[in-house]
């Protein structure tokens, strides 16, 4: 997979892709990252990529023209079919996981930031679609575009050692992730519930999936509500005991 990244501070993205698990995929050939900057496509000496806004206003708006050709750099070569075009702004469909999923099964995504007051709307033609990370405002879009980046190209295969963690984990069937523990058992008095070391993988499954459901219900109820429950989830619901906070609940 191939991740382009329209940016105007190119230095902000490449470094992501050096490190940790991305870095080995791209040193792997699983995932590519490049980073175009619309600078190279103004053509004054100033290599201006923003103007006031028409009507007057507050701020300053990206110009349409470099950005719409450095978006189309971005896509050379590539099938159009299996090529999507994001533009990163507040005014996006939320990024969840879900949509997560449907990007990294694309051969070439690409990212386009804004900055300043935002896009002249006339860019907006040149992309299949809008993301957002939440109801807030940054000063630009990079750290949007590291965060698809990162979200997606984890789920590249191959990408993560053990191919489940990219399931068993929040969000991954519409719930939260149960607790996770590790050494030592006991720890300033908090210890690993005892299902946990029992062996009985049955019950350490049961257990995981009811954390799981009692997590959401009290900290996501609105995914809850969303997610495909069975009769035997809701009889695990109704069986929990209270959360408790002392880390030693069974």
């Amino acid at each position: 997979m191939k991740i382009v990244v329209v940016t105007l501070f190119p230095e902000l993205v490449a470094p992501f892709a050096i490190h940790g698990v991305l870095g080995r995929a791209v040193s792997a050939g699983v995932l590519a990252l490049e980073t175009i900057n619309p600078r190279v496509f103004t053509r004054d000496r100033h290599q201006s990529t923003d103007d006031a806004p028409y009507g007057g206003g507050s701020g300053m708006v990206m110009l349409p023209g470099p950005l719409i050709a450095a978006i189309e750099r971005a896509c050379e070569g590539a099938d159009p079919s299996a090529t999507r075009r994001v533009l990163l702004t507040p005014q996006g469909e939320p990024f969840v996981q879900a949509r997560a999923r449907q990007l990294a099964k694309v051969d070439r995504l690409v990212l386009v930031c804004g900055r300043y007051e935002g896009f002249d709307e006339r860019v907006r033609s040149f992309v299949d679609e809008e993301l957002s990370l939440g109801d807030f405002v940054m000063t630009g879009g990079e750290v949007a575009a590291l965060a698809v980046l990162d979200a997606v190209g984890r789920l590249l295969p191959g990408v993560l050692g053990n191919p489940e963690s990219a399931t068993v984990e929040s969000h991954g069937d519409g719930l939260l992730e149960h607790p996770q523990y590790t050494r030592p058992a006991e720890l300033r008095g908090l210890r690993v519930p005892e299902v946990l070391v029992s062996g009985d993988h049955a019950k350490v499954a049961r257990w995981r999936r009811q954390q799981s459901l009692v997590r959401t219900r009290e900290r996501r109820p609105d995914l809850l509500v969303r997610a495909r429950l069975d009769a035997s989830d809701v009889a695990l619901l109704r069986e929990a005991k209270p959360a408790r906070s002392d880390g030693d609940a069974e």
